[in-house]
């Protein structure tokens, strides 16, 4: 399994997440009109791809604080990978910034309507990311590989603090990669979108 520098990892897995919070503020400056064009029938739009994050978030960010707080005080210099971990982050994250090949179909609880009220879903968005960055600043005085969080499908398995982590940011990184070409595909300009992949790129493990 992978092993990384557990500083190297949480810094990498920050600049990640700054990428995204880019991207978060040109939705928060695009045409409202276009977050909810859906290119096809079976297509999301900007805003259903956002809320399908959001719920994600939900459900994640306070896993992350729970074990967090049932790990005070203790670090590691090292974080080794565990199987499914590593395997659900390598599965997830797409492989180039200009597009997502390996298709998934999302669960039907993390599936929305396009109902949905832009301003709200897209604050939420950007709430979220400012959470996640500050969790992953405490996550430097943690045990990567001692705290464990359960995963959205099942409580039966747990991962690794460390790898949860990785699978969330990479989650984010292939929908954000999405949103930006459905953008395009309505007719929105995406010459200024942030390169999500630039920062996660430099995820450097060791064999």
């Amino acid at each position: 399994m992978a092993k990384f520098k557990s500083e190297d990892l949480l810094q990498a897995l920050c600049s990640d997440v700054e990428q995204i919070r880019t991207a978060a503020r040109y939705f928060r400056e695009a045409d409202k009109n276009k977050l909810i064009y859906t290119p096809s029938e079976n297509e999301w739009s900007v805003v259903q791809i956002l809320e399908h994050l959001n719920a994600y978030g939900r459900f994640y960010l306070p896993a992350f604080r729970k074990a967090m707080d049932e790990q005070p005080g203790q670090k590691s210099a090292w974080f080794q990978s565990g199987f499914w971990g590593d395997y659900f982050t390598k599965t997830m994250k797409p492989s180039n910034v200009y597009e997502v090949k390996n298709k998934m179909k999302a669960m039907k609880a993390y599936t929305f309507g396009n109902g949905l009220n832009v301003e709200t879903v897209v604050r939420e968005f950007e709430q979220q990311q400012e959470e996640l960055l500050d969790l992953l600043r405490r996550a430097g005085s943690t045990d990567l590989g001692a705290a464990r969080v359960p995963i959205s499908i099942t409580k039966m398995i747990r991962l690794k603090l460390g790898d949860a982590l990785r699978f969330l940011v990479a989650h984010e990184q292939r929908h954000m990669i999405q949103a930006r070409n459905t953008l395009k595909k309505v007719g929105v300009a995406t010459d200024h979108f942030p390169v999500i992949l630039s920062a996660g790129n430099q995820q450097a493990a060791l064999a």
